[in-house]
């Protein structure tokens, strides 16, 4: 045996690191592994031994949604340090398939230079519960929110100052940070083997700009959050996510700039809101079974990080970004007043145009972004956002329900002048399915299933080493997603978005037409047929990206493939 004192801190990390569900797969031992191998679940140690048979009451609507509790601040920019060689890897000792820089990053002299420390923060979830020890980017879950601008690079360094012990439990202190949506070179995807360890950092280099410069391809609402191979499920269920918008010559965040820029509603009119389940013992903690790969579920219900808060409005339209941060639980909100939402966009990107709607799905990963208008309210009034989507079980969510849980209160008490607008067309589509059909060559099909304990793509656990497609830069494909035994898997594609063209025949419902980086395949549409066009050119080298099902638990379980793009 090694004599552990004379390895590197990176390796002593990775030989000392929790056993995963993976591992177990690779031993063939998911079934009662862990009493053959004396091991402890996480769970046994998270949940401090408070029974699970009921978690503490918690009454809602008491914690406010204020900056700095529940809105998180605004990352702002620091003074430009010196970029710094890719420091290695936690896990993939080997470095077979990693991603590496060679030297010091070269970035254009207008990069925005940002600083975020990864660390643990003692984070109250409700006055009824004690504080529980949490990991956050800047301290704070969820993370400070970014705001990029097209044309403005950023890059942001993340220290992780995480402690390689953890009482808690739950998650392991390596990380890898994936910007959701976003267009990124493969070195600065957070690709799962890309990991940075305790005590160093790692530099990520954003270009924001569009996909072959089409204004369609304009990003709005992306996010971030840790994508660790293996313990992304953990990780991201233990605080490590946060929100990332972008603006653009349209979409200018000023409802004071006059057309074209579209007008809609900026500042403090624009709200970020991320919804989230989680699962709290007897005692007030937070619980995870490291072991449940079907999908977990929890008993209460988060929206930024605080469990059924309110926020206060004034008589006037709010825009605001619904992100679904939860490791595997969908839902379907309604306003509880009956009023409608106005969709104006889904995942990264604005649709085309508004959409009207009386309620909506949005499974884990998705966004939806909708204006709600307060106008026709009267001072005092209170309407709920709620979820009306039964979910039992993490493979699959259930039924519609009436009336529903709510996740929070919308509680009206001023006026404000409203000087935004939402227009008839957003963000123009120049070349959608018709212009790119033709052009396809190329069909693929991937099957997301289960064998032997675990989630599958076509048959097979992921494998680092194994490439599933290979597409040539600047050219269209369609792919085939299938799912089995009545299971929804939330289908997510890196770096790159999709068309959908239709499930099991039939024409996408509205809200799928537009771009999309997560389809929802499973369920009663079992299958799924997207295009997609290979238009973002980094550099002359190829690059490779994972795809993955969204709902984290099956991710980590093996649900994930890899292309490369050449």
């Amino acid at each position: 045996m090694k004599n552990l004192d004379h390895e590197s801190p990176k390796k002593r990390v990775s030989m000392h690191r929790k056993f995963t569900r993976r591992d177990l797969v690779k031993w063939g031992i998911v079934g009662g592994g862990t009493a053959m191998f004396g091991l402890r679940p996480a769970w046994v140690r998270a949940s401090r031994s408070g029974s699970l048979s009921m978690a503490p009451a918690t009454t809602p609507f008491l914690m406010e949604l204020l900056p700095g509790r529940g809105l998180p601040p605004v990352s702002q920019p620091v003074t430009p340090f010196p970029t710094m060689e890719d420091p290695g890897d936690c896990i993939n000792e080997d470095h077979s398939q990693a991603f590496h820089v060679s030297g010091p990053r070269e970035v254009p002299p207008n990069t925005e230079f940002h600083l975020v420390q990864v660390a643990p923060v003692n984070h109250l979830f409700h006055p009824a519960l004690p504080a529980n020890v949490l990991w956050g980017y800047g301290g704070q879950v969820p993370g400070p929110t970014f705001v990029a601008r097209s044309g403005t690079p950023q890059l942001v360094r993340f220290v992780n100052q995480l402690p390689e012990d953890d009482a808690v439990g739950i998650g392991l202190p390596t990380l890898a940070v994936h910007r959701h949506g976003g267009h990124q070179a493969p070195q600065d995807d957070g690709y799962p083997l890309d990991t940075f360890c305790p005590g160093q950092s790692r530099d990520y280099y954003y270009p924001n700009s569009p996909a072959a410069g089409l204004l369609q391809n304009e990003h709005s609402t992306t996010w971030y959050h840790d994508h660790a191979i293996d313990v992304t499920a953990q990780n991201v269920y233990r605080g490590l996510a946060g929100c990332y918008l972008n603006f653009n010559p349209l979409d200018t965040g000023s409802e004071l700039d006059p057309a074209p820029a579209l007008g809609l509603p900026s500042g403090e009119f624009d709200v970020p809101l991320v919804l989230q389940d989680r699962l709290f013992d007897a005692n007030g903690f937070l619980y995870y079974d490291s072991f449940d790969h079907n999908g977990f579920l929890g008993n209460k219900f988060l929206v930024n990080g605080l469990i059924q808060p309110f926020l206060r409005v004034a008589r006037r339209k709010y825009r605001f970004r619904i992100l679904n941060g939860s490791n595997a639980r969908f839902y379907n909100l309604v306003l509880s007043n009956g009023w409608p939402f106005t969709v104006i966009g889904t995942d990264s990107n604005l649709l085309e145009r508004p959409i009207a709607v009386s309620s909506f799905p949005i499974g884990p990963g998705e966004r939806v972004e909708v204006i709600v208008d307060f106008r026709g309210t009267i001072l005092g009034q209170k309407i709920q956002l709620v979820n009306r989507l039964e979910q039992t079980d993490g493979r699959k969510p259930g039924d519609l329900v009436s009336p529903g849980v709510p996740l929070m209160e919308f509680q009206v008490n001023r006026d404000a002048p409203d000087f935004s607008r939402v227009p008839d067309i957003l963000m123009p589509i120049t070349e959608g399915p018709r212009e790119l059909l033709s052009q396809v060559k190329i069909q693929r099909t991937f099957k997301f299933g289960r064998s032997n304990g675990a989630w599958v793509i076509n048959g097979e656990l992921f494998d680092e080493n194994r490439i599933q497609a290979d597409p040539r830069r600047g050219t269209s494909e369609i792919w085939h997603f299938e799912s089995g035994g009545g299971w929804t898997h939330p289908v997510h594609l890196h770096n790159f978005e999709m068309f959908i063209l239709g499930r099991d025949g039939a024409r996408p419902p509205l809200l799928e037409r537009g771009r999309k980086d997560i389809i929802n395949v499973g369920g009663p549409y079992p299958n799924a047929s997207v295009l997609i066009k290979f238009d973002y050119d980094f550099s002359e080298q190829p690059g490779r990206y994972a795809f993955h099902c969204h709902t984290t638990e099956h991710e980590d379980m093996s649900m994930m493939g890899q292309f490369e793009v050449l």
